[in-house]
């Protein structure tokens, strides 16, 4: 299940990109800046180029995707038996260490855990896996390396300020509001034109209609 919601999120993201990769090469109209924005990416392949995610502060790319859980930095122990929440939009991480567990879920590999310090305790979100000394690391698609309030400095004020209030406006793009509250599902029958996307946000659901990439109307999600 971990491995899975893990994945979940980044098949999510991918979605996402896709669909701006396709907008690049439909697009009529004047070019929207965001196309041009290219997120820097580590490319760890061990521990010790994974910590290099320890040396400045990174950013959540997909909010409510990944769960964190207590980590015991005496003890070298993350505690997967007690999900602590989800990771938030945007949410601003300073990792303190680059680590390896075990998940009873997946007792086959190993878990590479990145440890980031909240409300003065310690918590541990996965980054990656490592099986028979072979690492795979996902933490690309999920940070940002650069402060996204610098990598999309030509939105207005007032979209960041919405944004980190955790909130959306009409008029908001689908990037600007999945920086607010979370990736969003398209409910079935949509298209690239009009569309309505599902916000879990945390179990405070959104659903969301958009016309041309704009949200146009906004309106509390189905619970349960």
């Amino acid at each position: 299940m971990l491995i899975a919601g893990i994945r979940l999120a980044i098949i999510l993201y991918d979605r996402h990109e896709d669909a701006i990769e396709q907008r690049k090469k439909t697009a009529v109209r004047a070019l929207n800046p965001d196309y041009y924005v290219t997120p820097k990416k580590l490319y760890p392949y061990d521990l010790r180029s994974a910590k290099q995610l320890t040396k400045e502060p990174v950013w959540v790319k997909v909010g409510y995707a990944y769960s964190y859980y207590p980590y015991d930095a005496a003890a070298h122990h993350a505690d997967f038996s007690r999900e602590t929440g989800k990771l938030l939009p945007i949410q601003k991480l300073a990792i303190k260490d680059i680590v390896t567990g075990v998940s009873p879920k997946d007792p086959g590999e190993r878990q590479v855990l990145a440890v980031f310090e909240q409300g003065g305790k310690r918590y541990a979100t996965p980054i990656g896996i490592e099986r028979d000394v072979d690492y795979k690391f996902y933490s690309d698609d999920m940070l940002f390396l650069e402060d996204p309030h610098q990598l999309y400095k030509h939105w207005p004020a007032d979209v960041w300020q919405a944004i980190d209030q955790h909130q959306v406006k009409p008029g908001m793009s689908e990037l600007e509001a999945d920086f607010a509250v979370g990736i969003g599902m398209m409910e079935s029958g949509g298209d690239s034109i009009n569309r309505i996307l599902d916000y879990p946000n945390g179990g405070k659901p959104l659903s969301i209609s958009y016309h041309d990439g704009r949200a146009v109307e906004i309106r509390p999600g189905a619970t349960g």
